[in-house]
């Protein structure tokens, strides 16, 4: 049986969405909050031999195209990381939940991986297709192909609008977006 974590909520949203911005405005607000994206990184730096022997490289852009277009290798690389990913997670949530008061667990990807049962609250921040595209191809200087192919690989956020507990708008400005927060700060 899987332990609940009953402090943790979950913050995620899609490419372009504005997470990691909402991410800084928690932590201003003195909420801690446990990036997986950032111990993601660690745990590649730490197995960067391994993937190199796997891959041939530990070229971020170069591994990205390589599992982009295969789902085998994709599964590889994940098997590789995923799962020490997860342990870290898990570890912190652990320490955090002793403190009895709400943090969060950054996953940009907790619908789509669905590894994580232990966190049942989730926080969505939302902001409509067109403009997660505009903001993807605007922040990575890709091209609008480019931005499309990634969201495509993500669920698509009107549905994780209506899988979350909370949402959080950030279609408009950061006024807008500061509000929101704060809206949702006084619901927990």
């Amino acid at each position: 049986m899987n332990t609940k974590f009953s402090n943790a909520i979950v913050l995620t949203g899609g490419i372009g969405t504005g997470k990691s911005t909402v991410a800084s405005f928690l932590k201003m607000y003195g909420y801690k909050i446990i990036d997986a994206d950032e111990i993601s990184r660690k745990v590649f730096e730490e197995k960067k031999e391994t993937i190199k022997e796997i891959f041939g490289t530990t070229d971020r852009k170069e591994l990205r195209k390589i599992v982009f277009n295969d789902k085998e290798k994709l599964k590889t690389l994940e098997n590789l990381i995923l799962p020490e990913v997860r342990d870290r997670v898990l570890e912190m949530a652990k320490k955090y939940e002793k403190d009895g008061v709400a943090y969060f667990v950054d996953l940009p990807l907790f619908f789509e991986k669905q590894n994580y049962p232990e966190f049942d609250k989730v926080l969505v921040v939302y902001a409509p297709k067109e403009l997660q595209i505009k903001r993807v191809v605007q922040r990575d200087n890709v091209s609008e192909e480019d931005a499309i192919a990634v969201l495509n690989n993500q669920t698509d956020i009107e549905i994780k609008k209506q899988k979350a507990d909370f949402v959080i708008d950030n279609s408009k400005d950061l006024k807008h977006l500061q509000k929101e927060i704060e809206e949702f700060i006084k619901k927990i």
